[in-house]
């Protein structure tokens, strides 16, 4: 038996900071910027309070910084809601083909940094190293383990926060093993919860529960030593097929985290090429909701398999309909988070026009393609077909592009001189000697 959790665990604990290129690196910044402009934007989202409230009574000791709020935690229960605060908006970082690698890293490394501190360097070290470990892991049985029904990034985020930790707590390879052992046997998260408070919940609890795998090993509680490929492992009981060399292959030379987006709409990666179509149609054609008969949509299969819903009722579940985004692209010209709210959901000139949208699965079209046809009143037609997606690799958003994000989302929670001193903390992470800085400086009262 290939011996894949071994190899994995010696090369996160013999990996050397300095090994790690300096692109690299910067992808790490990033994406670091990225998680805590989605996270302080939904620090008052009512699924944030709504889990708040259940976990304050028991938290322990105030640790850790409850992103873009004055709330302090323990470092476990900070990770599961800034966890939950990530992703929450769907507007967080995407691996190119499976995981949003962020949401279940970043909140737990930097609730140990402040709990225990802890270098800028360490911290995009781990960070780098949980990413490698997460999606290489998921991708090993990619797609039949997410078609089978898991929510990938809490099923495989929890290994990533495992490994990461693990890097920073300085373990060796045994304890290392038994951290991803016990992260295997708490991995979850079902595809059936989108739509609803759970899907957020997912990474969370990655989140929390990769750092208490971590946190266990180091005291030597056990778990078996092969739990991703062992025989009644994590793969085999998860997934229909297990590829182990994809976890294993080019470790150290191919970074994971170079084929990582970042969104600029507040949804799924698979419905962006049609929101990128509608609004280039809007703005090209003065188009109004009130001059158009029909909108036509050609999608890639997985787009109607996961945002099917064509009557949303609430911003969550606004996410997950290709109806809505479609109709509120054209409507507002943009699909923020704002064009996601339960208000936007019901306005009545979108759930007008809504209804006028017809989707139709091309099994020619990949995910971040799609072919878009309004139909007008008067019988006129204007199409547009989307090659690549705004946000891809293929037309990646800039470090300017994510500033720009991240004020928009943090605006209203953080000062302007807050968010630029975040911002600059954020691009200068690896030289700073107190990682825990940065997470600080997330709450509206920090950084005077």
């Amino acid at each position: 038996m290939n011996d894949v959790t071994g190899t994995l665990a010696r090369y996160v604990i013999n990996s050397r900071f300095a090994e790690i290129p300096q692109t690299v690196r910067h992808e790490a910044a990033r994406a670091l910027l990225n998680c805590l402009g989605c996270a302080i934007g939904s620090a008052h989202h009512e699924t944030v309070e709504t889990a708040l409230a259940a976990v304050r009574d028991f938290a322990g000791a105030p640790q850790a910084t409850v992103f873009g709020r004055s709330e302090r935690l323990d470092a476990l229960n900070a990770a599961l809601i800034n966890g939950i605060s990530t992703h929450v908006l769907d507007y967080d970082d995407t691996h190119a083909r499976a995981v949003h690698p962020s949401a279940p890293l970043w909140p737990a490394l930097l609730a140990f940094a402040e709990w225990r501190k802890t270098s800028g360097a360490d911290l995009i070290h781990a960070f780098v190293l949980g990413v490698e470990t997460e999606c290489r892991i998921a991708l090993s049985v990619f797609p039949e383990h997410y078609d089978r029904g898991w929510h990938i990034t809490g099923t495989a985020g929890v290994f990533g926060a495992a490994a990461g930790i693990c890097k920073l707590l300085g373990l060796n390879e045994q304890q290392m093993r038994w951290a991803l052992g016990i992260a295997a046997t708490q991995s979850s998260g079902l595809r059936e919860m989108f739509g609803s408070m759970c899907k957020s919940l997912h990474p969370g609890r990655a989140a929390q529960g990769g750092m208490t795998a971590a946190l266990m090993a180091s005291n030597n509680f056990t778990s078996a030593n092969n739990a991703i490929e062992g025989e009644r492992g994590w793969a085999h009981v998860t997934s229909t097929r297990f590829d182990p060399d994809v976890i294993t292959g080019e470790l150290g030379t191919r970074f994971e985290l170079m084929s990582n987006m970042y969104k600029p709409y507040a949804c799924g990666l698979v419905v962006h090429a049609a929101i990128d179509g509608c609004i280039q149609l809007r703005n090209e054609n003065n188009l109004k909701p009130e001059d158009i008969a029909r909108v036509d949509l050609a999608v890639c299969p997985i787009v109607m398999e996961l945002t099917a819903i064509k009557e949303p009722t609430t911003g969550l579940q606004g996410k997950f309909s290709i109806f809505h985004a479609a109709a509120t692209a054209i409507v507002y010209g943009d699909a923020g988070e704002a064009q996601f709210s339960n208000a936007a959901v019901n306005d009545e000139r979108v759930t007008a026009l809504r209804r006028k949208v017809a989707v139709a699965p091309d099994a020619a079209l990949k995910k971040i393609q799609s072919r878009i046809t309004v139909t007008l009143n008067d019988g006129r037609s204007v199409s547009k077909h989307v090659e690549n997606a705004l946000g891809t690799l293929a037309r990646p958003m800039s470090d300017a592009d994510l500033e720009r994000k991240f004020r928009g989302l943090t605006d209203g929670v953080l000062a302007t001189a807050k968010a630029d001193a975040l911002i600059a903390l954020c691009w200068s992470a690896e030289q700073l000697t107190d990682g825990g800085a940065i997470a600080r400086a997330t709450g509206p009262q920090a950084a005077k």
